[in-house]
């Protein structure tokens, strides 16, 4: 039986260059980085599981209380690659998986559902795209199981993406949430 489309939000980074939990860090309006992430796509899809590191009770506690799946990667440490595997293999029925980062919340749902959608309408790959700037969330159709939950290191899935790059569908809209990630408090600015 298969498991659909499943987001997988990428949690298990070590913020260091944040300084501080940044997963954790309130938004202006109050709500965590990583929850405000998790609602954006949870509003888009069904199911979501979320990859984190060991040792953080208190993000597991917030991220299921809104709705994810908890998938603990003993390995985060090995970088962004190895997160994602753990992911993958936590929904191996899965038809696809759309990959968002924890630190992107300002992502809005509508332009998840459009990844969703292209996924649903046969694509192999697909991306958000504002501006010519590729962005997050990416959508990997079910074939790409098995490259998937190999990944290792930290460059996540930059080398697939580079390998099939012709089946990208890239989805032109009007959200810069897609290009806007937090490294650090100056990033939770206003733009």
């Amino acid at each position: 039986m298969s498991a659909g489309l499943v987001g997988i939000l990428l949690a298990a980074g070590a913020s260091t260059r944040f300084r501080a939990d940044k997963l954790l860090h309130p938004l202006p309006a109050g709500l965590p980085i990583a929850v405000a992430s998790l609602r954006n796509l949870r509003a888009a899809l069904p199911r979501v599981i979320a990859v984190v590191r060991p040792g953080t009770a208190r993000l597991e506690q917030l991220l299921r209380a809104d709705g994810a799946e908890i998938a603990v990667c003993e390995r985060a440490a090995d970088g962004m690659g190895a997160s994602l595997g753990q992911g993958i293999r936590a929904a191996p029925d899965a038809d696809a998986w759309i990959i968002a980062l924890a630190d992107m919340p300002f992502i809005r749902p509508q332009t998840i559902r459009l990844v969703a959608e292209r996924l649903a309408a046969g694509a192999a790959l697909a991306a958000p795209r504002w501006r010519g700037e590729r962005g997050h969330p990416v959508g990997f159709a079910a074939r790409f199981r098995g490259e998937l939950a190999a990944l290792e290191g930290d460059e996540g899935a930059r080398a697939l993406l580079r390998a099939h790059g012709a089946a990208l569908e890239l989805i032109d809209c009007d959200d810069p949430g897609v290009v806007r990630d937090v490294d650090t408090l100056a990033d939770l600015g206003d733009r």
